[in-house]
């Protein structure tokens, strides 16, 4: 994913040919971050929980706008000390312990360490809640003075990321109760939007900037101020009591997790990861009318991506189908229906992206709703397939299968530009991503000899999709009774799967190439794209295994993942974003497709890699990509400075990772779940699985390895689903 380098031009909206790379001066990796998100609200906070320090990225932002850039905590006008900073496991909320330096004012000498203050803060229903709690450790009175320092510059996400704009609307701020300051500020696009803050108890002294306030603590007293930022577009937000939101914030993440399947293993490593990887998911996840869909990550992305969602949906369904019910019907609903060159938008269409600022809305970015990517719509058929091998709702099915069709209609009609049985892309206007599969960066399609790929391109993975998305099609056709358009589709797949082999695949690489420009030239380069290829079943048996051993090579595998690219490769760097870095959620695919051709041991190699890259990260969190450097003895993988972390497709690879190596299917047609050729790595030795279901069936399992075999044991079966193991 990227975003652009945009300015405006005399009124009009001049789009950069640069394409969207924005050069992001600020790191997310120099300091450590806690974030927070609820809804269309995120934070970005510093270790103390405070906004507005060397990181340029910190904020409460709200529906792609930052509406509170500034907000420091002050004791005795002095930087408080931190004991600990943590996000609670369900990321409900953040809590921060502090406690004071020595204070010597006006006569009276605070002790080092004689107060201490916890600080509570959680986003819910756009509005941000904190409580500081302050507890007096001395044997005496003390008189104590807490100050608050706060701003908000109503910045576009775009600009905080570092798009330079000429004209912005107008900000205004003013006192207006003893308790409550309020911004306001309306936009270019004549929104009003406002940022309300309010204090209890009331504050001693309250400015447009500042809020003092003043405790009086007895030996061992304990009191708490409380605060709340409302984030305000058009409306007024509902503001609870810190308590009643609290529970209400608490109560829905419950409501969110509470038929989900669980993971636990006999490794504490593995199970910090598996909690922290499902932590961030359910915290991506917004509920929207159509149903939960995972916003992407943040700061960059907590908004809907096409691509991002469904992978993530993909990975997480033997765990939670409810994700992928909810992408579905939100991406049918968002279906391109008409030609849009601006917005690169045709029938049949699968969003790629949609913003909700202010820059989004005056069109100096393209993304309101934005149709940019070529892989989106295959994967949203494919989606709709595995969606019903795994639960067999034929109901919602029935109910999107107009889209499905557009869908297939688009891949045969606007994707296939010229007409050779490929799905290709072309940026429509200067204001579109030059490159548009997963790799978007405009460097990242490329010949040999490092000069880039131009006119309409076919990628290598994308064929896979659909072909893919035909044959699932064919299979949804079939359940509603279009039989000959069954045919047709399973046809049409297999001619895609002939013509593949052997425009695609190079026997000197031993891969099968990037892609294929508007000259139908190879671009003879081996990248993580022909692992997609597995992952689609496109690929034929043999040629598989030279692709899997290609991309387990030293060469393309780092030691903790496989590359975007092998090293030796033009453009390879392995500090780029899409030239040599190691990405999750596509090794995550790769994984998949390693399994589906019986290479379970690479596809445990893989595993094995991901893991001890999640265990050296902060949190035990994998983040959106990491740098692609080899693997050294003791260090950890190098950081990539402006992934987004968490990132939904990122957190649920783990789980997509984990059911295809244990060989997790769920049959609804044969009502079964089976274990096919299960496998653990090494760092396992057992795994519990909680409430996996089939229809109105749920079992629990444990899994135990001896060697390199898996012995597999119901713990517990309610309703009629036969278990199957399968060697």
């Amino acid at each position: 994913m990227t975003v652009a380098n945009v300015a405006l031009n005399d009124g009009a909206h001049a789009f950069d040919t640069a394409r969207y790379d924005i050069e992001v001066e600020t790191s997310l990796v120099g300091g450590s971050l806690q974030n927070l998100k609820d809804g269309n609200s995120f934070a970005v906070l510093n270790s103390h929980g405070d906004i507005g320090g060397t990181n340029a990225a910190e904020g409460l932002f709200y529906r792609d706008t930052r509406f509170l850039s500034k907000l420091e905590l002050r004791f005795q006008g002095r930087k408080l000390l931190l004991l600990n900073s943590s996000s609670h496991d369900d990321k409900a909320a953040l809590s921060v312990d502090l406690t004071n330096p020595e204070i010597d004012q006006d006569l009276e000498v605070v002790p080092r360490e004689a107060i201490f203050l916890e600080r509570t803060k959680f986003l819910f229903e756009g509005v941000c809640y904190e409580r500081l709690s302050v507890r007096n450790f001395t044997a005496s009175h003390r008189t104590l003075t807490i100050d608050y320092t706060f701003d908000a510059d109503f910045r576009d996400l775009f600009e905080v990321r570092g798009m330079k704009r000429e004209k912005r609307g107008q900000e205004t701020s003013q006192v207006v109760a003893p308790d409550r300051v309020e911004f306001q500020y309306t936009g270019l696009d004549a929104v009003k939007r406002r940022t309300s803050i309010v204090f209890a108890p009331v504050p001693k002294r309250l400015e447009q900037n500042r809020a003092t306030l003043e405790l009086v603590l007895g030996p061992g007293e304990k009191t708490s101020i409380f605060m709340t930022v409302a984030c305000e577009e058009g409306g007024q937000a509902l503001v609870l009591d810190f308590f009643r939101a609290y529970r209400a914030s608490r109560r829905a993440r419950r409501t969110q997790t509470r038929r989900i399947a669980t993971v636990e293993s006999s490794s504490d490593l593995f199970n910090e990861v598996a909690c922290r990887a499902t932590s961030d998911v359910y915290m991506l996840i917004t509920s929207t009318p159509l149903g939960l869909y995972p916003y992407a990550g943040v700061p960059w992305f907590s908004t809907i991506f096409g691509r991002d969602g469904i992978f993530t949906a993909m990975f997480m369904l033997w765990m939670d189908p409810t994700i992928a019910k909810g992408v579905l019907c939100t991406l049918a609903a968002m279906q391109a229906q008409e030609v849009d060159p601006a917005a690169d938008a045709q029938p049949g269409k699968i969003l790629h992206e949609m913003r909700h600022g202010e820059m989004a809305n005056t069109g100096e970015v393209p993304f309101g709703r934005y149709y940019g990517s070529v892989d989106s719509t295959p994967l949203f058929v494919m989606l709709a397939g595995m969606y019903l091998d795994a639960t067999g709702d034929l109901e919602t099915i029935a109910e999107i299968w107009p889209n499905i069709d557009a869908a297939l209609r688009w891949m045969d009609d606007y994707g296939d530009r010229d007409r050779d049985g490929y799905v290709e892309y072309q940026a429509e206007t200067n204001g579109s991503l030059k490159n548009q599969g997963w790799k978007d960066s405009h460097d990242s399609i490329f010949h040999e000899d490092g000069t880039d790929a131009v006119g309409s391109i076919a990628l290598c993975e994308v064929q896979g999709y659909v072909f893919a998305a035909k044959r699932f099609a064919a299979q949804m056709a079939e359940r509603l009774g279009h039989h000959v358009l069954a045919g047709n589709l399973k046809q049409g797949a297999e001619d895609l799967r002939l013509r593949f082999e052997a425009d695609f695949w190079d026997e000197e690489l031993g891969t099968y190439v990037l892609a294929l420009d508007g000259m139908k030239r190879p671009c003879r380069v081996r990248s993580s794209n022909a692992g997609h290829a597995l992952f689609t079943g496109i690929a034929s048996p043999a040629r598989a295994k030279r692709v899997a051993a290609a991309l387990l090579s030293k060469e393309g595998f780092s030691g903790w993942g496989i590359r975007t690219l092998a090293q030796g490769e033009a453009r390879f760097n392995p500090m780029s974003y899409h030239n040599g870095s190691v990405w999750p959620h596509d090794n995550a695919a790769i994984a998949i497709g390693l399994v589906r051709y019986g290479l379970k041991e690479d596809a445990a190699r893989v595993f094995q890699g991901l893991f001890d890259a999640a265990k050296e990260q902060e949190m035990r969190r994998l983040p959106e990509l990491f740098c692609g450097f080899i693997r050294k003895p003791g260090r950890g993988p190098t950081p990539y400075p402006v992934a987004c972390s968490p990132q939904a497709w990122a957190a649920s690879a783990i789980f997509g990772v984990l059911g295809a190596c244990l060989g997790l299917e769920q049959a609804h047609s044969d009502d079964e779940i089976r274990f096919r050729n299960p496998i653990m790595p090494a760092f396992l030795d057992e795994i519990v699985l909680r409430n996996i279901q089939i229809g109105c069936s749920q079992a629990d399992f444990r899994m135990h390895r001896y060697g390199n075999d898996v012995a597999t044991n119901v713990l517990n079966r309610r309703g009629n689903a036969r278990i199957l193991i399968v060697k």
